[in-house]
């Protein structure tokens, strides 16, 4: 098989998440430790830190990587969902794992794997896990597919855990409250390991806290720790930080949930000086300033455009959304004063409060629904019908392309477009952006 067809392999022997939700999901952690003891427990070739939550988890993941590449190490990274290379996922110092590795992978050792049944995510983390020994990376950052407790990469014992936030996501895996969610989120705090906490509400906290003190791990809460003293946002774009033991920091990653994150980045550092990283204060300037470009992350307020100006965002949840609408509110108030308009290309997948996202979207914008190429997404003219309901008015297409294209042909130079709703509309939309 060449690349593509190892890929179209991937996709449809092993179910994705990615692709068709909860039949893709694998409760317990047996596939993942026939893999693990198959490559030769690769993981404990190298150190790691762990990283999981609702939101912020990848520019988390991106963001501490860059600052460990920054301060000499080599570097693993494994990330999801991809956006438009399955290849994305796993990198070493900013570089996709080979087309020609993932391939072999597949043809060496689908004979023992196809008997167990493996998930995707199974399979891909066994493949990251045994890339990066090969590579000989220093040290790995891995972000939780799903949950936590019960998740694949929960095998790692790592140097520092990081839980970002909880809002509601995935609600049929981990459960329907809050306290349930940090619940599973807190399944990776480890025996005698430091956990990073990045924001919490009164239902959160003493799940973290208790399940802290039954594994003796120092427990850090990065609201409380308050490393960031003011930020601003850019007119270059970004943020710019004011910041209590790392001076002035400008972040690449302009939205608006961003200096939340950096908080709890912050805090991830610091921790992981304590367990003898050498990362100087300009190791974390450079990580933030170049994420990007370090690390290849995509779709986080991502500009693809200017005149008019075009931004893409990967959130999908009402968690993530909070912070997307507030963005969005400042741009409508700074476009108004030129008479231009908002326009708004979305789409959701069928496993999120599509409700709760509608209800807070601004009804002054001009909409475009629809429906990304996977089968969890939602169709368009569903997505139609339920936001006129919310007030919201706009055309439906049947792709994300139809739509953007759309929107592009109403548009003046002034005008500013945004495209997300979630991951799958973004990848959809620099799929196409990349091909042309």
């Amino acid at each position: 098989m060449d690349y593509q067809e190892t890929i179209n392999y991937l996709f449809t022997s092993a179910p994705l998440f990615q692709h068709v939700g909860g039949d893709a999901y694998k409760e317990g952690l047996y596939n993942t430790h026939q893999l693990d003891a198959h490559f030769g427990h690769p993981h404990q070739q190298f150190k790691t830190v762990h990283v999981a939550g609702t939101n912020g988890k990848g520019s988390c993941s991106h963001t501490l990587a860059a600052i460990l590449q920054a301060s000499g190490l080599k570097v693993g990274l494994f990330t999801s969902p991809h956006l438009v290379d399955f290849r994305e996922r796993i990198r070493v110092n900013g570089e996709m794992v080979s087309e020609g590795y993932v391939v072999n992978f597949v043809e060496q050792h689908r004979s023992f794997f196809e008997p167990l049944h493996p998930s995707f995510f199974e399979l891909t983390t066994a493949m990251a896990f045994k890339h990066f020994a090969e590579q000989g990376v220093d040290v790995a950052v891995v972000e939780v597919g799903l949950g936590g407790r019960l998740d694949c990469t929960n095998i790692i014992t790592p140097e520092v855990c990081v839980i970002t936030n909880i809002s509601f996501d995935h609600v049929m895996f981990l459960g329907n409250t809050l306290a349930k969610i940090a619940g599973e989120k807190a399944g990776i705090i480890k025996q005698g390991i430091p956990v990073v906490i990045g924001e919490v509400v009164k239902e959160t906290r003493p799940i973290f806290e208790q399940k802290a003190q039954e594994m003796n791990a120092p427990i850090y809460f990065a609201e409380n720790e308050k490393e960031v003293i003011k930020h601003r946002f850019s007119t270059k774009g970004g943020i710019d930080y004011q910041t209590r033991n790392y001076g002035k920091l400008h972040g690449e990653l302009g939205g608006f949930c961003q200096y939340k994150n950096a908080d709890t980045i912050l805090c991830a550092v610091s921790r992981l000086k304590e367990r003898g990283f050498s990362i100087s204060d300009e190791d974390v300037r450079n990580g933030f300033s170049h994420v990007c470009e370090m690390t290849g992350l995509m779709g986080r307020w991502q500009t693809l455009q200017q005149s008019p100006q075009v931004v893409c965002d990967t959130g999908h949840n009402i968690g993530g959304f909070r912070w997307i609408v507030k963005q969005l509110k400042k741009v409508s108030y700074k476009i108004n004063n030129v008479g231009a308009t908002m326009r708004i290309v979305f789409g959701m997948v069928n496993d999120k409060d599509i409700s709760g996202v509608l209800s807070i979207m601004p009804k002054e914008a001009t909409y475009y629904f629809c429906q990304a190429s996977v089968k969890r997404a939602l169709p368009h003219e569903e997505i139609q019908k339920l936001a006129f309901q919310y007030g919201l008015k706009g055309k439906s297409y049947p792709t994300v392309k139809d739509a953007y294209e759309a929107a592009l042909n109403d548009t003046n130079s002034n005008d500013f477009i945004y495209v997300g709703g979630s991951s799958f509309v973004v990848a959809d939309l620099l799929t196409m952006s990349i091909k042309t």
